[in-house]
């Protein structure tokens, strides 16, 4: 199955697992394609095996078609198949919901379907069927008025003379009556009429022309002589349809009747046509509803005909459908019932009156009396049938404009939207209107430029982080790490930055082996810009007070060395160990000429010498520092002078302050007393508080506490700026 005998008789093993890959890649893929056509869906499994149940069960079918077996397989076969119609019926219902409604676009369209399209197809079916029945009902009553018309003047004929006969016969009551009554107009009207005339049940007179069928005289059914007048359409004992009117008197001699007869022929029905087209009368039959001739009539138990089956002698037509005058004038058959009595019994039968025309015949039928008028009337039509379709062709085609202009909307969204989930968020959407969708696309085209925009600077932030994130790893190096202290004085110091840098700087400076600087400042604005210049003070101050760690001047003199370089050497030396105001003097000078004019820093400056305990300062506008006592007296550092790098030419005056054991010298920034709340700011009074509160612990523990103290006061919200403090306690 993997892979051939040859391979593995005369290939090299290379060759068979090569061999071997192949075959499980394409076995792989068949069963892929296998597993792809398999529908997922119950649904789509259950129509498979419904679709093998129905053709195993057609097949067994045609095997075994007889006996109960068949039966029970037809039953079988029948339910499996409405059951299969149900499943495909919800499976096509349900990919027009998820798949053909998925587009706007086919949404749309079924909507305009649904609410435009099907409902004018509705009212055209409507008006349509209401036409047809319209017509249907004008053209057979127009020959049904004009029966009735004709058989009404019959009867009032027949009606005129049963009425001369009955005075005759008062008047001379022993004569025969004799009345030449077809010489009158209606010989002419019905020249296949015959009247006869009875006395009591016996004949005593059949007048007829010529081509009148009747050959004998007619017996009256006492049906017909329970009223003085009747009339109806008769079919008689041969099966032939008559218009038959019979007119009872009573006079001395007894009842006299008179029967008037007239056959219903092509030449009767040709004068109730008029150009309405074909009419054709078919009788019923006699016997169970059939004759002789083959007609047939079956009626359902409400008396409505079922079917009408007839022969070419059961029928009787007249008239002649002309040609059409157009496209739209197409052939119409209508027919309605009449009803027919048998003649000998009086039992009801039901004819069948067919009329075939064309909606051209109607319409002139029906505006005859309009005459000329009638064209207009046609014209008037037709107009506004045209101007109703303008109507229409207009609307579909601002209905398609607009659909497709939202459709084109939306899919451009859409397809705008699968560039940015790509994340290419310079794609644009083309706007081509000026409506709402096309302000959409606008909105959209801006949120992407302004996304594009936010994404390039958060990418610029990053990196500007990342830089910041580099400058505070720098900046945190130059804080003293490594405290050296000296015998008689522990220093501890902290700065919180109010960004990621600080613009704050405070350092110890070891100054040989019995001396330490102490350096707080804090340089004008924050950020990167403040971090920066508090770098250059701590170069400068370092490079002025570290003097016992430059290896020049701290190497032992050389045999043979020169007494000028010795003397010079220890000119630099004398030159560097220099008091904290010159120092600051020199700072200040070096600070207004690298920097700009708004740049500035406060400074403060101080040495501790072990052996006497004294701490000599300077201060360049900075808060003054807090010396305080071991009984608790405050004695603030106020000796000072103008800040940094702000003027040229600035001299600063030292100042000494002996301290005592267990005293507590504090040097801090702004950022510690000036925070504000709701109470006010933390203020000088609350720092040297809690001092006072906590001497005794060690110096990290009383910074934590003010620190922690100052963030408190802040509360939620944002430091206003970098929070340092400096403390050294004498011991």
């Amino acid at each position: 199955m993997f892979c051939s005998w040859a391979a593995l008789k005369a290939g090299t093993g290379d060759e068979i697992r090569k061999s071997m890959n192949t075959d499980i890649t394409r076995v792989m893929r068949e069963k892929a394609g296998l597993a792809a056509l398999w529908p997922k869906a119950v649904l789509g499994r259950l129509a498979i095996l419904l679709a093998v149940l129905l053709a195993v069960l057609t097949l067994v079918r045609r095997i075994a078609t007889t006996g109960p077996a068949g039966v029970s397989l037809n039953v079988a076969s029948t339910f499996v198949s409405i059951v299969l119609t149900i499943v495909v019926a919800m499976l096509l219902l349900r990919w027009v919901r998820q798949k053909l409604m998925w587009r706007l676009r086919n949404r749309l369209i079924i909507t305009y379907v649904f609410i435009g399209v099907i409902p004018i197809l509705l009212l055209l079916a409507m008006s349509a069927i209401a036409g047809y029945l319209f017509a249907g009902q004008f053209s057979t009553f127009v020959v049904t008025s004009d029966l009735s018309s004709e058989l009404r003047r019959i009867e009032a004929a027949n009606s005129t003379i049963a009425t001369e006969i009955a005075q005759h016969i008062a008047t001379a009551p022993g004569k025969t009556p004799s009345i030449k009554f077809l010489d009158e107009p209606m010989q002419r009207e019905f020249p296949e009429r015959s009247v006869t005339v009875l006395v009591g049940n016996e004949p005593a007179l059949l007048e007829k022309t010529g081509d009148a069928k009747e050959t004998e005289p007619l017996a009256a059914p006492d049906y017909t002589t329970e009223k003085a007048n009747f009339g109806s359409l008769v079919l008689d004992t041969k099966n032939q349809m008559y218009l038959r009117a019979v007119a009872t008197r009573q006079t001395a001699r007894g009842r006299v009747s008179v029967i008037s007869s007239v056959p219903v022929t092509p030449t009767l029905l040709s004068k109730m046509v008029q150009g309405l087209g074909v009419v054709t009368l078919q009788r019923p039959g006699r016997d169970n509803n059939r004759d002789k001739s083959g007609v047939q009539v079956n009626f359902d138990s409400s008396g409505s005909i079922v079917s009408f089956k007839n022969s070419p002698d059961s029928s009787v037509s007249a008239g002649e459908l002309r040609a059409k005058q157009g496209r739209m004038d197409v052939e119409l058959n209508f027919g309605t019932v009449l009803a027919i009595r048998e003649w000998d019994t009086g039992k009801a039968r039901t004819g069948l009156l067919v009329v075939q025309t064309r909606p051209s015949l109607l319409y002139e039928r029906l505006f005859r009396t309009l005459g000329e008028f009638a064209n207009m009337v046609f014209s008037a039509l037709v107009a506004v049938a045209i101007f109703f379709a303008l109507i229409e062709l207009l609307a579909l085609i601002v209905g398609i404009r607009l659909t497709r202009t939202m459709t084109q909307s939306v899919a451009s969204l859409y397809e705008a939207t699968q560039h940015v989930n790509a994340g290419n968020l310079s794609h644009r959407i083309e706007v081509t209107s000026k409506d709402q969708l096309a302000a959409l696309e606008m909105s959209f085209n801006s949120m992407t430029g302004s996304l594009q925009e936010l994404i390039a600077e958060q990418k610029e932030k990053q990196r500007i982080e990342s830089e910041l994130m580099i400058a505070q790893e720098v900046q945190a190096l130059l804080f003293p790490r490594d405290i050296t202290e000296v015998d008689t004085l522990e220093v501890h110091g902290i700065c919180r930055p109010a960004r990621t840098v600080s613009g704050d700087y405070y350092d110890f400076l070891p100054v040989g082996p019995n001396r330490l600087g102490l350096a707080v400042g804090d340089i004008s604005g924050k950020g990167i810009s403040a971090a920066l210049l508090m770098a250059t003070v701590h170069a400068f101050v370092r490079a002025y007070t570290l003097v016992e760690k430059v290896p020049i001047l701290t190497a032992p003199v050389v045999v043979g060395e020169g007494r000028g370089v010795t003397h010079e050497r220890r000119k630099l030396r004398e030159t560097l160990d220099l008091p904290p105001g010159a120092l600051m003097a020199m700072l200040n000078q070096q600070l207004y000429q690298s920097t700009p004019t708004e740049k500035y820093a406060t400074m403060f400056l101080g040495f501790y010498d072990a052996r006497t305990r004294e701490l000599t300062y300077a201060n360049a506008g900075h808060l003054p520092p807090i010396l305080i006592g071991r009984d608790g007296s405050v004695r603030p550092l106020e000796t000072g002078g103008l800040v940094v790098g702000l003027f040229g030419d600035v001299t600063y005056e030292d100042a000494a302050i002996q301290m005592e054991p267990g005293d507590i010298f504090v040097a801090y920034s702004d950022g510690v007393t000036e925070p504000e709340n709701e109470f006010g700011e933390f203020g000088e009074e609350r720092l040297i508080q809690i001092v006072k509160d906590n001497r005794h612990l060690p110096l990290s523990r009383i910074s934590d506490i003010v620190i922690t103290s100052v963030i408190d006061w802040i509360g939620a919200g944002e430091q206003p700026d970098d929070v340092t403090l400096v403390l050294a306690r004498s011991r």
